[in-house]
């Protein structure tokens, strides 16, 4: 009795306690799902002893979260009416009000720094003395502001468009937790409804705080519609392939559990939900139901032949179990190569994909044999599918393709190499925060909105480290810095910069009775008498003390960021580190660019290169399973190659038509190769089966193999195709690109197992298949042919 028999009698015999225990483990899993949160900061695609983290971390420790910026802007003229100009300032107050919010900066806001000749020193003058009540007030005030406040220019106003901006800063403490959320949906977008209601202006809304709370929105919500998309389609499918309504019924119990344990995983290791992590119930259900086909239909085709149903159920078991478990076990090895990565994002996802993939090869196992023990053997009508004419119509013509077709089939395939070749070397990488980020949706829309008027919302930050206390408001460190200022406003895809030099050149120009042609960085002979009024001054703008820490060492220039791709943020950072390698010597000064939109980019570029490490090893570790497996090392290149080829389609076929190398779309490799290697693993188990029964006839075993398992390779395919195609139906970028090449991948990868694999074991039949070097597996895929009985099967 060999071990899969034991199994079978073992779950068998204990039914009722198995059920039993499924039963606990999954109500103690639903207990975890409360442990279940949702990640409030992006992604940090860097190890943490990474230079680039090394750095940023540095930073937030001088001047805390950067990322703490909410901002709010009208872009109509009918703002600078009274009634409208009123409500505008009212509602930066409603808002600065919440106890969540640290400080806001708004026209209503807006000190004019002047000069107190008397008592030697700057004083701040509120611009608004008095609310306004007539429209010369308030046009006024908007000429004051607009021609002779240049310090404002694009941190309050466009002055070329006449764009309107309030600056609302968060509380640093929770701007990465929940409250932050409640913050958003609570209390600022219902605020800002009802401003835009009751004065017909539209408020266009953004900054990381509030962009991150509404993806994280998104991502909750797409979780549930994945799920059930997930479920309806793979169960309209299976009911079209098997018109049962009872063989459905347990399909869908066993992923329904197989999602609870999903969800339960995550919260008992204390996982966030990311763009990531949210992928892995659906995922279940996907690979899940390829399970059930392999168990259904093999009991299915028991009980045509013989009706005897505890034989049936213990040869589903004994058959078809160490079958399913060697496909499960290459499927979790190729997620299980994340965990090698030194990404915490994508080990958590290699550790939730393989632990689930396997538990879920565990409960169909347990639960579809179990459960068909209680109930009645199917009826004939449930047996029909057996017999479809157009299923069979499909495996002849496969067989009738590799039997005369074979010169086709190689030429089809050298052409689809060539194609795939000249498509990588057109594949753009991608490290952008918000390209994956739903198009249709306002959020969106306003970022594009504050690129084009203000030049970015992703905060790209200068850090300097004088090395000496107050060496920060030395004129030659203010001018170098300048001298970066420059640089920064030379390019369209940055803002213009914030620093300690805009408050200095402000008090120049209040030093000079206003006058904005003197909004400029003093001269040495300025310097002594203008900065002896700034000593003497108590109230500088509580935004700028964020841009030099209390010692006056380090300083940090700010300015926002387009959404540029990794090659034009890498001629920026050149640019940007060349003129700060010639101001800032690094024996006096340590000087790096940071911010998380750069340590984001730094990260894509990180992952890419892991990526591929992780893919080869997956091909490797798969490889070696090969080999180990059928004792054959020649057959490592005859299995890898339909494989492979579907993977070099899908590069191509992202080259040509412009999806980038980005964290969410290389993951399609190492998922769609990790499941594709299962069709190979049936179909050479089954030919080694063919092998021995047939006395080592080649041609006789091939044919053979591909009639037996054609039909579950072609239902489990297009079970995957259409479950994977879910996915696009979902508003991230990367999500819909993720399930669209998948699909065509394991879709190739189906078509080249069924025919280029079988064309290759026959055209290179005496080099790989021969009792010398063919040897008996060391690990029996399905049982020899036993009987008679099993020969005609």
């Amino acid at each position: 009795m060999n071990f899969w028999t034991k199994v079978a009698g073992l779950i068998l015999r204990n039914r009722y306690l198995v059920l039993v225990l499924v039963a606990a483990f999954t109500a103690f899993l639903a207990t975890q799902m409360k442990y279940m949160k949702f990640s409030y900061t992006e992604a940090n695609l860097l190890p943490e002893n990474h230079e680039a983290n090394i750095e940023y971390n540095q930073f937030l420790k001088i001047f805390g979260e950067e990322g703490n910026l909410i901002i709010l802007a009208v872009k109509d003229t009918t703002l600078f009416t009274p009634e409208k100009f009123n409500a505008w300032n009212d509602l930066t107050k409603e808002i600065d009000a919440s106890n969540e919010v640290a400080f806001s900066v708004s026209i209503a806001d807006v000190q004019e720094l002047k000069a107190d000749r008397k008592n030697r020193k700057f004083v701040l003058e509120p611009l608004l003395n008095k609310t306004p009540t007539t429209q010369k007030e308030v046009s006024a005030i908007k000429k004051q502001l607009f021609e002779n406040l240049p310090f404002y220019d694009n941190l309050l106003y466009n002055k070329k468009t006449g764009t309107v901006q309030t600056a609302i800063y968060i509380n640093k403490k929770i701007v990465n937790t929940p409250v932050r959320r409640d913050f958003v949906f609570n209390t600022l977008i219902p605020t800002i409804k009802k401003f835009e209601k009751e004065h017909n202006l539209q408020v266009h809304v953004s900054g990381m705080p509030y962009i991150r709370t509404l993806n994280s929105q998104n991502i909750q919500d797409e979780i549930l519609w994945f799920v059930v998309g997930a479920l309806l389609i793979t169960a309209v499918i299976f009911f079209f392939f098997f018109r049962s309504y009872r063989a459905t019924f347990i399909t869908l119990l066993v992923v329904m559990i197989g999602v609870t344990w999903a969800f339960g995983f995550i919260g008992l290791f204390g996982y966030e939900i990311t763009v990531l992590t949210a992928l892995i119930p659906p995922l279940i259900i996907v690979i899940g139901v390829p399970n059930a086909i392999f168990l259904i239909n093999k009991y299915q085709q028991e009980v045509k032949k013989h009706g005897n149903q505890a034989k049936s159920l213990q040869r589903v078991i004994s058959k078809v179990g160490n079958a399913t478990l060697m496909t499960n076990i290459t499927t979790a090895s190729g997620f299980a190569t994340f965990i090698f990565v030194k990404s915490e994002l994508l080990q958590q996802f290699g550790v939730l994909a393989s632990i689930n993939i396997i538990s879920i090869f565990v409960l169909a196992l347990l639960i579809i044999p179990i459960i068909y023990s209680f109930m009645p053997l199917p009826k004939k009508k449930h047996l029909n599918h057996l017999e479809k004419k157009w299923i069979d119509t499909i495996v002849k013509w496969m067989e009738k393709m590799v039997r005369h077709n074979r010169i086709a089939i190689y030429i089809t395939a050298v052409i689809f190499i060539i194609f795939g070749i000249i498509g990588i070397y057109q594949i753009r990488v991608s490290g952008s925060l918000i390209e994956d980020m739903p198009k249709g949706t306002q959020f969106y829309k306003d970022i594009k909105f504050f690129e084009k008027e203000f030049g970015g919302i992703m905060p790209l930050e200068i850090f300097i480290d004088t090395k000496k206390e107050k060496g920060v408001m030395k004129l030659s460190t203010l001018k170098k810095m300048e001298e970066i200022n420059e640089i920064i406003e030379s390019f369209p895809e940055l803002s213009k910069p914030i620093s300690i030099t805009n408050l200095v050149k402000y008090s120049k120009q209040a030093y000079y009775l206003g006058n904005p042609k003197y909004y400029q960085l003093p001269t040495s002979q300025e310097q002594s008498y203008i900065f002896a009024y700034t000593k003497n001054s108590n109230n500088n703008s509580k935004m700028l003390t964020n841009f030099v820490d209390s010692t006056g060492r380090y300083a940090r220039i700010t300015t926002f960021m387009k959404d540029v791709g990794t090659d034009k943020m890498t001629i920026i950072q050149d640019r940007l580190n060349a003129v700060i390698a010639k101001e800032f010597p690094s024996d006096k000064f340590d000087v790096h660019l940071t911010g998380k939109a750069l340590v984001f980019l730094k990260g894509t570029n990180y992952l890419i290169n892991n990526l591929i490490l992780s893919l080869s090893l997956a091909i490797l570790l798969i490889a070696l399973f090969m080999a180990w497996m059928f004792r054959s090392y020649q057959m490592i290149l005859i299995s890898l190659i339909p494989n492979m080829l579907p993977l070099l389609i899908t590069a191509g076929l992202m080259g040509f038509i412009g999806i980038p190398i980005k964290p969410s779309t290389i993951l399609v490799f190492s998922i769609a190769f990790g499941i594709s290697v299962d069709d190979t693993i049936h179909f050479l188990a089954k030919y080694r089966q063919e092998l021995q029964a047939n006395n080592w006839r080649i041609k006789k075993s091939v044919y053979s193999a591909l009639r037996e398992t054609g039909v579950s390779m072609f239902y489990t395919s297009i079970v995957l195709f259409f479950g994977f195609l879910v996915f696009t139906v979902s508003s991230f970028g990367g999500t819909i690109a993720l399930g669209g090449l998948v699909s065509v991948t394991l879709l190739f990868a189906m078509v080249s197992n069924l025919l280029l694999l079988p064309s290759l074991l026959l055209s290179f039949e005496k080099k790989i298949t021969n009792k010398k070097v063919f040897k008996e597996p060391s690990m029996k895929i399905f049982p020899p042919k036993e009987n008679k009985e099993e020969e005609a099967e």
